[in-house]
């Protein structure tokens, strides 16, 4: 079995978050493979910005998940392991890489994202994510009025 080492982000901006959906229909979350000794989260800003335009910062790790699949090309297992970012878009100007096999994408408000996306781990991660991201909004506003 090969194992992967990925990163990725859940990206919001105000109450919506960013998903894409896939050359498989698959409504997903951005990420790519860590390489060349990159760091988890050079790599989760690299991929959000290669697969959907945005810049985005990160404002607090968001947890790990894995999944495994055959692959037909490599004839044997794969298991991709996903170090996740929650992250922030200032603004909500963004462009799908098709030329990556993304069909479609957008920002979506939670409570609709979550009825879309595919599987239920992410759906999981982005339920956290997003509490996460409440958290850190109310402590920075806090740190504006104190």
């Amino acid at each position: 079995m090969i194992v992967r080492n990925c990163a990725g982000g859940v990206v919001f901006n105000g109450a919506k978050v960013f998903i894409l959906k896939n050359d498989k229909d698959q409504w997903v979350l951005p990420k790519g493979k860590i390489r060349n000794d990159a760091l988890p989260t050079e790599t989760a800003l690299s991929r959000v910005k290669y697969e959907t335009g945005l810049d985005a910062n990160i404002v607090s790790t968001a947890g790990e998940t894995s999944y495994e699949f055959f692959s037909l090309t490599r004839k044997q297992f794969v298991c991709n392991i996903i170090t996740w970012y929650v992250m922030e878009s200032k603004n909500d100007t963004y462009l799908i890489n098709k030329e990556e096999g993304f069909k479609d994408g957008g920002f979506y408000p939670v409570n609709k994202a979550l009825e879309m996306i595919t599987h239920s781990q992410d759906r999981a991660l982005v339920n956290l994510s997003y509490k996460k991201y409440l958290e850190y909004k109310e402590f920075e506003t806090k740190q504006i009025y104190a």
